[in-house]
């Protein structure tokens, strides 16, 4: 009788323990629960707008992508919301900068490593070719999409990426990446053909933070910035007055401002310039560390290189 009851007991507790199972998600070998919850996509989550884009373009159908940065939002002071957490913890893939563009995030992305790959699209970009300039206080410039040729090299990470987590698809992926970096391959022609065409006593580039360093190397543009690497970083009177000197030597004829920064340094630039006789305009504003709008040509980021490029170019040449 004993015997009976514990082998009914027994019975019960597999089939328990079985429904269950069947009711609990399952996980696929690449990391993404079975088609229904996510309809079989990977589900992906980025910092900045420029890298969405990428893996929107590489993913292709296989991928979801979630941005946490929007237009207009600072990368450099942004600090992470709990449902900026939330999503980090659902997705099966986090890719970032890395270079200390989201430095109020960096402790995130090394717990989040522990659980999933969380990738830095910078960490393969060789260090000669970064930018360290003194005034970075030893910290490298983040500020790599401004290089189409060193933005390629992220698209090769990025699909690098999803190759490792989904090897499934690793010829769409390879594909996708493909047609994406030829496309980037025009923008760098384009940029290079459009920005050279300005004089060359002409090709000063002045805006609120030390953004486009590497669009002036790659470009043979001169750049200017009020306030450093970060928009963190603070600026006195003397930095305007040095830049409004600088105006008023070189005969610049336009300063620009970034979608991301507040106008009010450039304002006082502008005006510290005309209160010594030289008049200056604001050429326009400039996308630096955040895209445009979605939906738009400038919520891309081939479209934003190119909005750049031709707003310099329209107010300098």
């Amino acid at each position: 009788m004993i015997f009976k009851k514990n082998f009914l007991l027994s019975m019960i507790l597999f089939l328990m323990v079985g429904m269950l199972m069947a009711c609990s998600p399952q996980k696929t070998v690449q990391g993404t629960e079975e088609k229904g919850k996510t309809d079989g996509k990977i589900q992906a989550v980025a910092t900045i707008g420029m890298i969405s884009d990428i893996v929107h373009n590489v993913g292709g159908e296989h991928v979801a992508v979630e941005g946490l940065m929007g237009p207009g939002v600072d990368p450099h002071l942004y600090k992470a919301t709990q449902g900026d957490i939330a999503k980090l913890e659902k997705a099966d893939i986090i890719f970032y900068n890395g270079l200390n563009l989201e430095g109020k995030m960096a402790d995130i992305f090394v717990r989040m490593a522990s659980q999933k790959p969380a990738i830095a699209v910078s960490e393969k970009i060789e260090e000669k070719v970064l930018r360290e300039p003194p005034e970075f206080d030893g910290h490298y410039d983040p500020h790599i999409w401004f290089d189409v040729k060193l933005w390629m090299q992220a698209v090769e990470r990025v699909c690098d990426g999803l190759i490792e987590l989904d090897g499934a698809h690793k010829a769409d992926y390879e594909k996708n990446a493909a047609a994406y970096l030829k496309k980037l391959e025009e923008l760098d022609k384009y940029a290079r053909v459009q920005l050279q065409s300005i004089p060359q006593e002409s090709r000063v580039l002045v805006t609120a933070h030390d953004a486009f360093g590497y669009l002036g190397d790659a470009y043979g543009m001169e750049v200017v910035g009020l306030q450093g690497i970060s928009t963190d970083a603070e600026y006195g009177l003397r930095d305007v007055q040095n830049l409004v000197n600088l105006l008023v030597t070189k005969k610049v004829k336009a300063v620009f401002v970034e979608s991301s920064v507040s106008p009010k340094a450039i304002e006082a630039v502008v005006q510290g310039a005309k209160e010594k006789g030289h008049d200056v305009k604001v050429g326009g504003e400039l996308f630096s560390d955040a895209m445009g709008e979605a939906g738009t040509e400038e919520g891309t980021y081939i479209g934003m290189v190119r909005h750049n490029v031709d707003t310099i170019v329209k107010a300098l040449k």
